[in-house]
């Protein structure tokens, strides 16, 4: 891709750009909504990346070229402020996050070409703001070690778009290894380990086509939740700062002290926590049946204490119960729409993802997008 992508670059504006970066997207495998309650999450990039390439020039106006639609934005550095309606969003907001930290970028040629779904719970988002972030620090001459530059990322979506996530999506497309799921602590901010998928199994992404737009949906109001039966926690249990120090006991115990919405709320992200430590020990002793099974009980537990699936995601996972070679499936990212992840045998894959497309057009009257995902490394600069 990379290639081509440099080319076309080189045509549209004429010249070579001087700097270019490759970041992929990302799965969450377990822990939905953990990482804003500073918990644990198991997560892997994919092979589906971003490109991102620039050139700097004289002015305050950037021009944004994005191949995957053929549409050119520009915006202008002079009012950092402004948020873009368009793509370009993200690339302006990175600037920003730099500004913040004090760091001057002046105005460039840029663009973007994509494999990763758009608005599919992938998070493309993600990828752009990671490729853009590395490019301009290449261009730029700014060193920021990982982990800060997923805190920029994260910036763009908390300060600039007004979205409470979390540093799930930058800290996958930037920590990831190739075939392995890394294991993040997001309180100490950082890998813990990594573990191997098995052998002879893939995961099938299917895309519902319904898309999610995070800004617009109850996200926020999720997290509020969360941080509303945080704080009776803390009241209740000394030193419990979020719930990610709650156990599934100590939250059964305090279920008459929060509102059934807050203690539904709470479950799932405790409950998510602890399958993402009992999942990471289920990979490590090689027991990929009951590592299935709990991608199966996440879903259940989005579906009904989280609420952030979707009739169609519900039903993906439903035909993924009744169909031969899957061992789990679930939503994946924030929900609301997007996508399901379906452990599956290998050499079943491509059976296996024909018929739930079949079966889910027949339901749904819609064509469902499929994806043999291999698991991918995480950002890096392109030499040019």
């Amino acid at each position: 891709m990379m290639q081509d992508f440099i080319s076309k670059f080189t045509s549209f504006y004429g010249s070579a750009p001087t700097a270019a970066a490759m970041a992929p997207g990302r799965l969450e495998i377990l822990g939905n909504h953990t990482d804003y309650n500073q918990g644990f999450v198991l997560s892997c990039a994919v092979a589906q990346n971003t490109a991102f390439a620039l050139r700097r020039k004289e002015g305050t106006v950037c021009t944004l070229r994005d191949f995957r639609s053929g549409k050119t934005m520009t915006f202008d550095l002079a009012n950092l402020d402004d948020v873009p309606s368009n793509g370009s969003r993200y690339v302006k907001g990175m600037v920003k996050e730099l500004a913040k930290r004090g760091f001057k970028v002046t105005a460039f040629d840029a663009a973007i070409e994509s494999t990763v779904p758009l608005s599919a719970g992938m998070s493309s988002s993600a990828a752009l703001e990671t490729a853009a972030g590395y490019a301009i620090g290449r261009e730029f001459g700014i060193e920021l070690d990982k982990a800060e530059w997923a805190r920029c990322g994260q910036g763009v979506e908390n300060n600039y778009l007004g979205l409470k996530s979390g540093l799930l999506d930058q800290f996958s497309s930037i920590f990831g290894r190739k075939e392995s799921m890394i294991l993040s602590d997001f309180r100490t901010v950082e890998v813990l380990k990594t573990a191997a998928l098995p052998p002879g199994y893939c995961i099938v992404v299917i895309n519902s086509m319904k898309k999610h737009n995070l800004v617009d949906s109850e996200y926020n109001v999720r997290r509020a939740d969360c941080e509303a039966a945080a704080k009776v926690m803390n009241r209740l249990v000394p030193g419990a700062a979020t719930l990610r120090d709650i156990s599934l006991e100590q939250l059964a115990e305090a279920k008459n002290e929060m509102s059934d919405r807050e203690y539904r709320r709470a479950l799932h992200v405790v409950g998510e926590c602890t399958r993402v430590m009992d999942g990471i020990k289920m990979l490590e002793a090689g027991d990929i049946a009951g590592f299935g099974n709990s991608w199966f009980e996440s879903h259940f537990s989005s579906r009904d204490n989280f609420e952030n699936s979707t009739p169609e995601l519900d039903y993906l996972v439903e035909l993924a119960r009744s169909i031969p070679g899957c061992l789990g499936a679930r939503l994946s990212g924030g929900g609301f729409g997007g996508i399901t992840i379906h452990l599956v045998e290998a050499t079943a894959a491509e059976e296996y993802a024909k018929r739930v497309s079949t079966a889910y057009q027949s339901k749904t009257g819609v064509a469902a997008e499929t994806i043999i995902c291999n698991i991918g490394d995480g950002a890096k600069l392109i030499e040019l």
